[in-house]
């Protein structure tokens, strides 16, 4: 009896031993190892990797989570991470000519992409009107085919480039961060818009101020 009893004693000692240890892990992994894992995951996904096409007329950097591969085509270019399974994220870039020739997107043409979201219905549809660069711009988000993916238009005076960033099927906040930081930094080659004088005040040549 008193063998058993000892014995007894072993094993819950040992039962102890062993979960705390086990506790202590879980506690290290949720409260240090983790925390640091995903940190470090953010910053190799933001990371910005500069990138150059001549034939494009623009430069920009693109996030190191969508960039691996590139495929250009006519008139454009892929950037792409690729996936074992599913869609990976990417970003393709297309460039049509401005056949107005005007620095500015019309009021009519942005009163339309703004009411879009309600007006064809797509779901989680955002609209912002912006500059990228010095340069007049817009930034669309919609959820296409259960992907959320984010349209930057930005326009020169010859021409419009359209860059299209799809998360695809990697975290959804933390791609839509890698394409939103990507596209805002995008560069077009060529004369940039005259300096708009502040409104209110008049320049009157040959009056020194």
């Amino acid at each position: 009896m008193k063998n058993d009893g000892f014995s007894m004693q072993w094993i819950v000692g040992i039962l102890i031993v062993v979960l705390g240890g086990g506790f202590l892990a879980v506690e290290y992994f949720l409260v240090k190892w983790y925390p640091r894992h995903e940190q470090q995951v953010t910053e190799n996904t933001l990371k910005l990797l500069p990138y150059q096409n001549d034939g494009l007329g623009i430069e920009m950097q693109v996030a190191a989570g969508i960039y691996g591969k590139v495929e250009s085509f006519s008139g454009g270019v892929r950037i792409y991470r690729p996936r074992l399974l599913g869609n990976g994220p990417s970003l393709t870039i297309t460039s049509q000519p401005n056949p107005d020739h005007t620095w500015e997107f019309s009021p009519q043409v942005l009163a339309i992409w703004e009411t879009d979201g309600v007006t064809k219905g797509i779901p989680r549809y955002h609209f912002e009107k912006t500059t990228i660069n010095n340069r007049d711009a817009v930034i669309l988000q919609q959820s296409r085919d259960r992907t959320m993916v984010m349209t930057a238009r930005i326009m020169s005076a010859d021409r419009i480039v359209e860059a299209v960033c799809s998360v695809g099927g990697e975290d959804e906040a933390l791609f839509l961060q890698a394409c939103d930081e990507s596209v805002r930094t995008l560069k077009l080659a060529g004369p940039e818009p005259p300096v708009k004088a502040p409104e209110g005040i008049e320049e009157v040549p040959g009056v020194l101020h």
